[in-house]
């Protein structure tokens, strides 16, 4: 073997090292959940930033130059959609400057845009307060919502990374597999539940009573995003007299004091459902999201 091809032979595995990594596709997320599926289904592949954490209300962000500057850098935008992000996210988008992520492209994706909408208002009336007329935005409560989310998100990381599409239809195929076990176990452990009358602070459950089976007789809130007045908790205090409900739900986001006060009149806990990953301490990933929420409201919704 000559020198050269001594070297040559030596020298090739310093070569390979020195070849560039793979560059990760960028992911820009509103809301924990998405950031947390698209990582579930990206892996290594993707490297994902979230907009907001679960102690803030999705619909009341600023569009910061910190956000702008991740939606400018990103390859793939994720966010509910259904006018969840109404206030900020098309100032963010169009501040941005990125072609790649604007309405209407591959690399923007509207998680709602995939599912069946409740609560869509018969006509819009601005004066009924925060009222969405793509229907309730907060689709992440109910776990099938999130099944079918992942099938259309990792078709979508296909389309925008082409060159790791087996792999994202593989990570897919085996989340879809997980997931569905994890429903049948939930939707078993929460069986007990069916029927139960509740009352929300803010009409931010429809889908996680729509899964379960849950009855809400009264909103806390007067109007959606309207903070409860004395008067109105009062009235929600004597409507729960002619039909009492077994507990008052709240978001991890939200001001305690409403529920807390019902809590303490009509008699009931009051639970506080992390909402999103991230909301309490056992919701580090969307499998922990739901076991955490069933397990609060099993404790404090079960008949004795």
């Amino acid at each position: 073997m000559s020198s050269f091809a001594l070297f040559a032979l030596l020298t090739a595995p310093l070569a390979l090292l020195c070849l560039p990594a793979h560059a990760a596709l960028r992911v820009f997320a509103c809301e924990p959940e998405w950031g947390a599926l698209a990582q579930e289904l990206g892996g290594s592949l993707v490297d994902v930033s979230v907009a907001t954490s679960a102690l803030q209300d999705p619909h009341q962000i600023q569009a910061k130059p910190s956000l702008i500057a991740r939606a400018r850098n990103a390859d793939l935008v994720v966010c509910t959609g259904a006018e969840l992000e109404i206030g900020w996210l098309p100032v963010l988008l169009q501040q941005s400057g990125n072609a790649k992520v604007q309405p209407g492209q591959p690399g923007n994706f509207a998680a709602a845009d995939f599912v069946r909408k409740l609560d869509v208002p018969g006509q819009l009336d601005r004066s009924q307060g925060d009222v969405h007329a793509a229907g309730n935005p907060h689709i992440q409560t109910d776990p099938r919502n999130i099944a079918l989310v992942a099938t259309a998100l990792a078709t979508r990381l296909q389309q925008v990374d082409p060159a790791h599409a087996g792999q994202y239809a593989k990570a897919q195929a085996d989340f879809a597999q997980r997931w569905q076990q994890a429903i049948d176990r939930w939707t078993a452990q929460a069986a007990p539940l069916k029927g139960a009358p509740v009352v929300s602070q803010h009409k931010a459950f429809v889908y996680l009573y729509d899964w379960l089976g849950l009855k809400e007789v009264a909103v806390l809130e007067p109007k959606p995003g309207v903070e409860p007045t004395a008067s109105h908790l009062q009235s929600v205090l004597s409507t729960l007299k002619g039909a009492p409900a077994r507990m008052v739900l709240y978001s991890a986001y939200q001001d305690p004091r409403p529920s807390e006060w019902l809590s303490k009149n009509a008699g009931i806990p009051a639970v506080k459902i992390p909402f999103t990953v991230g909301g309490s301490d056992a919701a580090k990933d969307l499998f922990g999201l739901f076991d955490d929420t069933v397990a609060r409201l099993l404790a404090a919704g079960a008949k004795p």
